[in-house]
């Protein structure tokens, strides 16, 4: 049953493409081609006849060899495309070539429909009006694109939430919308000291500690004990001798080391201090009293054979007298933290004098008028 389907399935296949063979326009036989149009569906025979007629209106243009233009194209392209014999219809041009055509005008026809939209909308904001936004998000941390938004509209300005908050994301980065710690600590500076220990090692390899406290406002090293057993107690009796009167910052910046215990957390609440402790491993929380303690490693005790505690003390001393009357700080703009005069202007036929710090590990220097040498011995006076 399969075989003898297979073979007529085969024999029409035959037959068909004889038809096709005959009824192609370059049969010359005029008898066969009109005997097989009358087989052949109208539709067909009209869009065939246009597809025709269309070439020999190329061919009858006044040139040697005629130029279709985009219309003619487009109109050959159109007719092959509904007409199943179009390839066999075509004489002044191959059937790659229309092909080719089409793929070319269907490009141009999705380039065109997929070009980008002008926006439509909102008109774009000013600049001035972005810089106020910008301004707003720096100035306030705390607030977000509903709360800038509010203030805007009480400026009778009218913004969207999203324009702000990709505004405010470009200016604030990853970064959260709480107050950070370096902005708690620019805010703040004038109110808060920072202590912490400094160990280092005398002449026979022993410990011996340095307990510093430091005003972060201006930089000034406020007090300064040295101890070989930094106890709780120890280290309260030190935070009392910082605060005579009862006088202290608002704030105090400690880690968490067991040297401030239970006495040190009393002397701090009776006079008014409130403990901020860093958290672990977070050396940055306490960056500038840090810092300090590598400016006296670095700039004395690495220049210096420790002999007690007491030779340890008069150099700490003589760096504290140096770092506070005569040392600019870059983090103050190169102020001095403690400075005992204003801006020495240069006198006239005046030169600059030095004075020797700590035997002449360093230098202060100065303007000295001509003729007073000899009458200004020292400022300061550092052994």
């Amino acid at each position: 049953m399969n075989l003898i389907r297979q073979s007529v399935q085969s024999l029409f296949q035959v037959v068909k493409q004889r038809l096709r063979q005959w009824t192609k326009p370059d049969n010359h036989s005029l008898l066969i081609n009109a005997a097989l149009d009358l087989t052949r569906p109208k539709s067909e025979l009209i869009l065939e006849n246009a597809l025709l007629r269309q070439q020999l209106i190329i061919l009858k243009r006044q040139s040697k060899r005629p130029r279709l233009t985009w219309r003619d194209r487009s109109l050959i392209v159109l007719l092959s495309s509904k007409l199943r014999t179009w390839n066999e219809a075509l004489i002044i041009v191959q059937p790659d070539t229309v092909l080719r055509w089409h793929r070319e005008l269907f490009r141009r026809f999705w380039k065109r429909k997929s070009k980008t939209l002008p926006k439509q909308g909102r008109p774009p904001l000013t600049d001035d009006l972005v810089a106020l936004i910008r301004r707003m998000a720096k100035e306030n941390r705390s607030w977000g694109a509903e709360r800038i938004r509010g203030e805007l509209l009480k400026l009778s300005i009218r913004v969207s939430k999203s324009t702000i908050q990709k505004i405010v994301n470009s200016v604030r980065g990853s970064l959260s919308a709480q107050q950070p710690w370096v902005t708690f600590l620019r805010n703040h500076a004038s109110q808060i000291w920072a202590c912490d220990f400094l160990q280092t090692y005398d002449l026979f390899f022993r410990s011996v500690f340095v307990f510093v406290i430091i005003e972060l406002g201006s930089r000034r090293i406020v007090h300064f004990g040295v101890t070989r057993y930094p106890t709780d107690h120890w280290t309260a009796q030190q935070l009392r001798e910082a605060t005579p009167f009862a006088e202290g910052p608002r704030f105090l910046i400690l880690d968490n080391d067991n040297k401030y215990g239970n006495s040190f957390a009393q002397v701090a609440d009776g006079t008014g201090i409130e403990v901020l402790r860093t958290p672990y491993r977070a050396p940055k929380a306490n960056a500038i009293c840090e810092r300090f303690l590598g400016s006296l490693r670095r700039e004395c005790l690495d220049h210096f054979l420790i002999l007690s505690e007491h030779h340890l003390h008069r150099l700490v001393m003589g760096y504290q007298q140096y770092f506070n009357h005569a040392r600019p700080h870059q983090g103050i703009e190169q102020r001095i933290p403690c400075p005992s005069q204003p801006l020495e202007t240069p006198p006239i036929n005046g030169k600059v004098a030095s004075r020797p710090v700590l035997n002449g590990l360093h230098h202060d220097y100065f303007w000295q008028a001509a003729g007073s040498i000899g009458q200004r011995q020292s400022r300061l006076h550092v052994h």
